[in-house]
């Protein structure tokens, strides 16, 4: 979708001099983030981007710190154990990022020398990288133009333009604006799509966003409408799929329990977790007596706990053909186990 005149009547060189002078002066400080005057690492870069896809800032900067001392270079990451990788990564969620981040860093490691490409074509070859990620490696590691656009992106561009389409709809619109922004712009592009990731975080919230603050209030049409905090629009949210199974506590005679490593395929792939029935969809879930309840993006689960001896199940249950591990009481805390599991152990211990 084109820009129109009607869009884009902003000085753009004039907005991008406002947004970099303010981010100078209130930048915020990252584990991950080069200070001011320092050349960004393009590993420290990629491995945040990696772990801030649909996480907070606040929940991903321990884990970026226990990566970068366990793993200091991406040569040490891509020779690390995979499972490793999956242990340490275990309460972040969304665990194919775990897989593709080992995946990438071995093939950047052996295939590339080392060195992550610098256009994001290329860069989207790589496991786990797509285009907002591309994009943002480009831009902050390398200093390159490209458009960045996030949460925080599409909500300062819905009020910028005063764009009231709703969202999901009004996404590619949304980008188009922010590329009229940011496209073959070479003025410090890294630190132009921090600066708007930062207003966004700070200034430009989704509730009562604080416009007197704003370094680029003028330029704001939705502000000078009175309507900055109906934006963005966004349609209803579809109610969440519900879906219930079976989750079990199987112990043996020296009161061990039994854990399973996950298949890839399946949710939580590649982790450790307590054998499961199939998780089946319900219309009316309700929550049994002995169960845990766990949201996931796409749906909610509940999971109803049935504890069993090694005896009992062998009788009765069929489970997967993944090796069994049997994990004492004191030792279960340092499976690194998904937030779902983990839930299971608390009720249980």
């Amino acid at each position: 979708m084109a820009v129109s005149e009607s869009d884009n009547n902003i000085d753009v060189t004039a907005f991008r001099k406002k947004i970099l002078k303010w981010y100078d002066k209130h930048r915020r400080t990252m584990p991950w983030r080069a200070l001011k005057a320092q050349t960004p690492t393009p590993y420290h870069v990629w491995l945040s981007e990696i772990m801030l896809q649909q996480t907070t800032v606040v929940t991903v900067g321990p884990y970026f710190q226990k990566f970068i001392t366990k793993w200091p270079t991406i040569h040490d990451l891509a020779s690390a154990d995979k499972e490793e990788v999956m242990h340490e990564w275990a309460g972040l969620g969304y665990y194919a990022r775990a897989r593709n981040l080992h995946k990438c860093a071995q093939i950047v490691a052996w295939e590339l020398d080392g060195v992550f490409p610098q256009e994001q074509e290329a860069l989207k070859k790589l496991p786990g990288i797509g285009d907002y990620s591309s994009a943002s490696i480009r831009a902050i590691a390398f200093n390159k133009p490209a458009n960045v656009v996030d949460g925080n992106i599409e909500r300062i561009m819905a009020r910028l333009f005063n764009i009231h389409e709703p969202m999901p709809d009004s996404k590619k619109h949304l980008k188009t604006l922010a590329g009229s922004l940011a496209d073959n712009h070479t003025d410090k592009p890294g630190d132009y799509a921090q600066a708007l990731m930062d207003l966004g975080a700070t200034i430009c919230t989704p509730k009562s966003p604080k416009c007197l603050l704003c370094p680029v209030i003028d330029c704001c049409q939705a502000r000078a409408k009175g309507c900055e905090a109906e934006l963005p629009k966004k349609k209803p949210k579809k109610a969440k799929p519900q879906k219930m199974g079976q989750v079990y506590w199987i112990t043996n005679e020296n009161n061990e329990v039994l854990f399973l490593r996950r298949d890839e395929n399946e949710m939580l792939g590649g982790m450790l977790g307590l054998p499961t029935s199939e998780w089946k969809e319900g219309k009316h879930i309700t929550m049994p007596k002995l169960s845990v309840k766990h949201s996931f993006t796409h749906f909610d689960l509940v999971l109803q706990i049935k504890p069993q001896t090694q005896a009992q199940h062998e009788k009765g249950i069929i489970l997967p053909e993944n090796d069994p591990i049997w994990v004492s009481h004191s030792k279960i805390r340092e499976l690194g186990l998904p937030t779902l599991f983990a839930k299971v152990v608390k009720l249980m211990k």
